[in-house]
């Protein structure tokens, strides 16, 4: 039901709005920065798991191609520029993800920091402080394994682009053959993607769990 009503919110501000606005009338809604946050952790991990997938679908259809043994050639062109396509689409979608966790985080640690510094009870603000550094080391763990996989994605992006590129300009035996040299290459990068992309899905889980304890 939060979520619902994060999602409602997100129509009654623009994407101009500042943030402590945003953030604010999520607040007097009854949903707070904590719960945001986690929504969006749960949103990134889900991209990511989506972006995983497609980028396999892609290698899929760049080996189709590379195994072409005859047949029409724009038609395997098509094909293989919607999955580059699809591919830039889920990139952008990563990189929003992980700033809106970025976002939200400095909101609510800055909140935290400053609420720490009101208890009057010695024990209270001591166990405050240790959950917010706890809180802190298991999100740096997260957004650094989230940056790390989206980090392996535009290399990929880039020869995706020269080959999709080549073969729309040269529909021949010479693009595949050029497509076959780059191969090997690919599937060694976007392997080294998915690995990376499901050590940040873990580490999104762990934290999911973690804030919702």
């Amino acid at each position: 039901m939060r979520y619902l009503r994060i999602t409602f919110l997100s129509f009654i501000f623009s994407a101009s709005a500042c943030s402590s606005m945003y953030y604010s009338g999520l607040e007097k809604m009854g949903i707070p920065k904590r719960d945001v946050m986690v929504h969006r952790v749960e949103k990134a991990r889900d991209t990511q798991e989506e972006t995983k997938e497609q980028f396999k679908s892609a290698l899929d259809q760049f080996t189709a191609v590379a195994n072409f043994k005859g047949g029409d050639f724009e038609a395997n062109y098509n094909k293989l520029n919607s999955e580059y396509e699809a591919s830039v689409d889920k990139a952008n979608e990563v990189k929003k993800r992980i700033s809106d966790i970025e976002d939200v985080s400095e909101a609510l640690f800055q909140e935290w920091e400053n609420e720490v510094t009101q208890y009057s009870n010695a024990s209270l603000k001591r166990s405050s402080q240790n959950k917010l550094s706890a809180t802190k080391v298991q999100y740096q763990q997260l957004i650094t394994a989230m940056k790390n996989a989206e980090s392996k994605i535009e290399p990929i992006l880039v020869v995706f682009k020269d080959q999709v590129m080549f073969i729309k300009h040269n529909l021949n035996a010479q693009a595949i053959s050029s497509l076959k040299g780059e191969l090997g290459s690919i599937k060694s990068d976007v392997s080294t993607l998915v690995t990376a992309m499901e050590k940040s899905i873990n580490e999104a889980n762990a934290f999911i769990k973690k804030m919702e304890k």
